[in-house]
């Protein structure tokens, strides 16, 4: 196993792709946190770091007493939602800020591979109860359910925004399975998110990856439009939904 020395505190690729987060990034399976809440010891309190513009931490919200969702990001914590139960923090993911044996659920939904591990793990540990857990998770590359659209989606991955990407990516294409984790690991079934989504909804979607920001922010030129133009004819009516779907991994340990 290998770590990483992650997002380093001053590093922030996501304030300008807060809004696409909130109205295009997917929700997790309900059954993924059904698994979770099976090992959790109590649901006072839940942290979910690197939140975002809370996608998981709203499903956290009702299941837990209270949750904290947190993230270095200013824009992404200005874009999510107000809720009762859900208390927003700008902080780095290893500087919570919460009490010391405070938290029963820690969750790090499509974000870890940003942290710096050490600290946050430590960080971890010492806000956890006995017993509380840590469930990590990232859905993997795109894959469209139409074979000729999906060659296109791919092109446009690897090639239009090929050298753009973060070099942490790489723990999401291998799936987690390089970075260090050093708690009582728990056995997690696959799973997998899907969605039907309309041609503007795809666009939306591929407009939120921090290599299109970046392409964006170097040549002044949005690729997904080019991209648009390509797949209109294979989709048929652009309000027509078509299957989108990403294979999820999740790591889950236990702070013994």
């Amino acid at each position: 196993m290998t770590s990483t020395p992650g997002q380093p505190t001053g590093k922030d690729d996501f304030s300008t792709l807060a809004q696409g987060y909130v109205l295009f990034r997917p929700r997790y399976p309900q059954s993924l946190y059904d698994y979770l809440l099976a090992w959790v010891p109590h649901r006072k309190l839940a942290w979910d770091a690197g939140c975002g513009s809370g996608q998981a931490t709203l499903d956290l919200a009702g299941r837990f007493d209270h949750v904290i969702g947190s993230d270095f990001s200013t824009a992404q914590i200005a874009a999510a939602p107000p809720c009762q139960k859900v208390e927003w923090r700008v902080a780095p993911a290893e500087q919570s800020g919460l009490e010391t044996g405070s938290v029963d659920l820690i969750t790090c939904a499509q974000s870890l591979h940003w942290f710096p591990l050490e600290a946050f793990y430590a960080e971890a540990r010492r806000v956890l109860v006995p017993g509380g857990v840590l469930a990590a998770w990232t859905y993997g590359v795109v894959e469209m359910d139409d074979p000729e659209i999906d060659v296109l989606v791919q092109r446009f991955r690897t090639e239009t925004l090929g050298g753009l990407w973060n070099p942490e990516r790489r723990h999401v294409d291998t799936r987690y399975r390089e970075l260090d984790f050093p708690f009582e690991e728990i056995d997690v079934p696959p799973y997998t998110l899907s969605v039907n989504w309309t041609l503007a909804q795809l666009m939306g979607y591929l407009r939120s990856w921090s290599a299109t920001g970046r392409y964006v922010g170097m040549y002044n030129v949005d690729p997904v439009e080019a991209l648009a133009r390509e797949l209109l004819p294979l989709w048929g009516h652009p309000q027509e939904a078509r299957g989108v779907s990403w294979p999820l991994t999740a790591r889950i340990g236990r702070k013994v």
